[in-house]
């Protein structure tokens, strides 16, 4: 049976701890389709799809999210945006080599995560962390600590899946109100959680994999959240930017090449306009 991607949340029935479980891999690869990345640059954006689609359900509001890290290394940023809908969209910048050793700090240098919560009512939120752990999920820890969230803990996992690009990860967290003693009982949890392997997050089904972990435990697991690659660019946004850049660069482009090409940078997208379409858009700007 194939596994669709979907995020699964979790209840242990005798602990003030809930979880969350979801795959990712479909999303991923449509993610990165149109892009030639190097490999650590992949698993970064891999890992990076995993957190933002474990936070949107964590912090739990309608809106939108952003997860970036950026520094003065060759990647200078890494980035994915998503949703309550958990409709995630994700891209990086390179200017510099990146070669397969790699590691997070030998791509970002010196740097920093943002986390960025746009709510469709509220105020919007801003976390800065800076990039003190080795890994993406040990960034995210001292994210959780710095910001006085609850006790959590990431558990991400990219590799590949049958020739092709894989990811998925596990969150578990206390509950609000709960005893000091819950921490005990999430280090318990932690240790068993850790044991994941990447295999098993790609391909089993969350009751078994949740059974694996957790045979001993008492687990209420609810109904799941599908996942999806979707991106927002579209010809009319792209339109509205037209109508703000400076007359002579337009000119200067269209003199050049006879068209505008306008791509997106997250999926690969051309919209093209020519002189006609630019007159267009500027009279119904102008009619409104």
């Amino acid at each position: 049976m194939i596994k669709h991607d979907q995020l699964h949340r979790f209840l242990f029935a005798s602990h003030s701890v809930r979880g969350e479980l979801v795959s990712v891999s479909e999303t991923y690869q449509r993610m990165l389709e149109n892009h030639h990345f190097p490999q650590p640059v992949q698993q970064l954006l891999g890992e990076l799809l995993v957190a933002t689609s474990l936070l949107t359900a964590t912090l739990k509001f309608n809106g939108d999210i952003t997860v970036q890290i950026q520094g003065d290394g060759p990647v200078k940023l890494a980035v994915i945006n998503g949703n309550n809908l958990q409709q995630m969209r994700g891209t990086a910048r390179i200017d510099g080599e990146v070669n397969a050793a790699s590691s997070l700090h030998d791509m970002i240098g010196k740097g920093y995560m943002v986390i960025t919560v746009t709510p469709t009512e509220g105020e919007r939120y801003q976390g800065v962390v800076a990039l003190e752990g080795h890994t993406l999920a040990e960034c995210l820890d001292v994210y959780f600590r710095q910001s006085e969230q609850l006790p959590t803990r990431l558990f991400i996992r990219t590799g590949m899946q049958d020739g092709k690009l894989a990811a998925g990860g596990m969150l578990l967290q206390i509950l609000p109100g709960a005893q000091e003693s819950s921490e005990n009982t999430l280090d318990h949890l932690v240790q068993l959680t850790a044991t994941i392997k990447g295999e098993e997050l790609f391909t089993l089904d969350a009751k078994e994999i949740l059974h694996r972990l957790y045979h001993e435990e008492d687990v209420t697991l609810y109904e799941p959240q599908p996942v999806e690659f979707r991106c927002t660019c579209s010809h009319q946004r792209c339109a509205d930017t037209l109508v703000i850049l400076p007359e002579a660069d337009i000119q200067d482009i269209l003199h050049n090449d006879g068209k505008i090409d306008m791509e997106c940078e997250f999926c690969g997208m051309h919209y093209i306009f020519n002189e006609k379409d630019i007159s267009e858009i500027k009279a119904a700007k102008k009619a409104h």
